[in-house]
């Protein structure tokens, strides 16, 4: 009886304990796989196929934010030069612009190259940016152009991790601290060698 009340106990642990306790907000189960087609900085059309084998960090934004884009891009720049260096060279960025308008291919290239090798930058048209803001449920709308047609983009704050398969696995947001952040993307990097 003792032994049967032994191993019951010890599958309640091992059902309780999950393979992945990411110290963000784990998705895993929320989000669906990473699946677009978007044109990367070189004009080219490319899809997630164009980035499988590495873990993905997704954020959708714009080059011409004032605040929200920089300070994240910075901060997982941050995050990117406190990694060793096999890490640094084992994940993407990948930044979608939702302002197709203003961000241009050179446009995008100049803005990630500010933040490392590994941030690159997408975009694509209204119908592309809209298929993959709405399978991530990330929503994006245009303010009103001022008087020299500038306007601002409103959008989501959050970064998606995917693994090096594209299935989404924790979510990140600014008020995580980057010792958090580091740690689970660490963690993303060893499960792809794995």
């Amino acid at each position: 009886m003792l032994r049967h009340l032994f191993l019951l106990l010890i599958a309640v642990m091992l059902v309780g304990c999950k393979a992945d306790d990411w110290r963000t907000a784990d998705i895993s189960d929320k989000l669906p796989s990473l699946d677009f087609e978007l044109v990367d900085e070189n004009g080219r059309t490319v899809t997630e196929q164009d980035y499988a084998g590495k873990p993905a960090l997704v954020f959708f934004g714009y080059t011409h934010c004032p605040d929200v884009c920089p300070t994240t891009l910075a901060r997982l720049m941050q995050i990117t030069r406190q990694l060793d260096a096999s890490d640094r060279e084992a994940f993407r960025v990948l930044f979608v612009s939702v302002d197709p308008k203003r961000d241009t291919p050179q446009t995008l290239t100049t803005y990630t190259n500010a933040f490392g090798p590994q941030f690159i930058g997408l975009t694509g048209d209204k119908e592309q940016l809209d298929d993959v803001t709405n399978r991530f449920r990330v929503s994006y709308s245009y303010g009103e152009p001022d008087a020299d047609g500038n306007y601002d983009v409103s959008h989501a704050a959050a970064v998606i991790a995917f693994d090096a398969r594209g299935n989404a696995q924790f979510l990140t947001r600014d008020s995580d601290p980057v010792e958090a952040v580091k740690a689970d993307l660490e963690h993303l990097i060893d499960a792809s060698r794995g």
